[in-house]
């Protein structure tokens, strides 16, 4: 005798009720999402309910199983070489994705990426990537394809028909106050990567004032629930920890951290301020290693780092990231003189009145502040001034 099927009143009854809901009540709340059927404040409510209650390992799995198949997948498995992303949990600056996609690609990884935009404080890859005149984000599954086969690697948002679930959610979290949910961030971020058929992940969670993960306590739990449901797709996953009590790199803003991109690939100081980005090399240096490693590349970790160092002081990063540009319609040409497209009519330097040390920097609220500025979103499909941003001249 098959179980009766719940209406959607019913199932965020038993959410909030921290009743665990099953596989098919999953794949049914996961269809609703995706093709309509169930209304935004049902979702909303729903997000709610999950984000005070949460869920188990096994719901959590499911919902992300369920999310997988509420759209397209794509079958990566006749490309050669090894297909591994990167995904970060987001941070403000957090630019690694831009550097790190083309890096990966020129040790002879295939890098299907599919990134997202601005969510909650923290700012997005895509919106970083549409401040380049002509950057296409919206592909077709057979451009994607052809691009990571031919070039190594693409830079796509998320298309509509990959985890359409996920896209709705994805969206709703940002404008419910329900982004700091672990079980929503699971199936959120392996929703996608299993669907666009990587091999291996490595993930980048952010903690500290600037993430969505204030402690590493949660950080640690976090990468065990990913690392567990990808096991259960027989997707390969490492996790870092890094920190974000401090903005990464020296620039904040869509236009401005693809400026400071272009310098780290170009290995030259372009900024007119001489700001570093030794943390930001390190970051990008070191997530390479690993997915070197993932994608058996090299045979350890400090193989991993020495490759990845070699191929982007030689240049073949910064090479790699003009042809990915070009194949997907950007204008290369702007990324020779990227000072002249980037950065906003008016700066205002803002200046210390006295002398002293950087003790700490409210990362959050500087998000915040960047959206209030216009570079950021509150509401779904709201447009965002690219050339919004800040210079960081001094840091912790």
């Amino acid at each position: 005798m098959s179980t009766p099927t719940l209406s959607i009143p019913e199932l965020i009854q038993k959410k909030r009720n921290n009743i665990p809901l099953s596989a098919s009540e999953m794949k049914q709340f996961a269809q609703g999402a995706a093709t309509g059927e169930i209304p935004d404040y049902q979702l909303s409510a729903f997000l709610m309910a999950t984000y005070f209650t949460g869920m188990s390992f096994d719901e959590t799995a499911n919902l992300t199983r369920a999310m997988v198949e509420s759209g397209e997948q794509y079958d990566l498995s006749k490309m050669k070489g090894a297909k591994v992303d990167k995904h970060s949990t987001g941070g403000i600056g957090d630019k690694v994705s831009i550097i790190l996609a083309p890096l990966a690609a020129a040790c002879g990884l295939k890098v299907p990426m599919m990134a997202g935009r601005g969510l909650g404080h923290t700012g997005g890859t895509i919106d970083k990537l549409e401040s380049i005149p002509g950057y296409r984000v919206v592909l077709s599954k057979e451009e994607f394809t052809k691009i990571v086969s031919e070039v190594g690697c693409a830079i796509i948002s998320q298309s509509k028909d990959i985890a359409p679930a996920d896209r709705k959610l994805y969206a709703l979290r940002d404008v419910t106050a329900t982004v700091e949910c672990i079980p929503l961030i699971t199936s959120s971020i392996l929703s996608k990567k299993i669907a666009e058929g990587a091999q291996g992940l490595v993930m980048d969670i952010k903690v500290g004032n600037g993430a969505f993960m204030k402690k590493k306590t949660e950080a640690m739990l976090l990468a065990k629930t990913l690392k567990a449901v990808a096991k259960r797709s027989k997707v390969e996953l490492r996790a870092t920890l890094s920190n974000m009590d401090q903005p990464l790199g020296y620039a904040a803003g869509n236009a401005l951290e693809i400026y400071e991109c272009i310098e780290v690939l170009k290995q030259a100081d372009l900024n007119p301020y001489q700001l570093s980005s030794a943390d930001l090399k390190e970051l990008t240096i070191h997530l390479c290693a690993q997915m070197l490693e993932v994608g058996k590349i090299v045979k350890n970790y400090a193989q991993g780092r020495k490759l990845a160092n070699a191929k982007l002081v030689d240049g073949s990063a910064w090479e790699k990231f003009k042809v990915m540009v070009k194949a997907q319609g950007g204008d290369v040409a702007t990324l020779d003189e990227p000072w002249t497209y980037m950065h906003a009519e008016k700066v205002i330097e803002i200046k210390c009145r006295k002398k002293g040390y950087v003790t700490e920097m409210h990362t959050e609220a500087l998000g915040r502040l960047l959206i209030q500025l216009g570079g950021g979103r509150n509401q779904v499909g709201v447009d965002i001034d690219h050339t919004v941003g800040f210079f960081f001249h001094k840091k912790l």
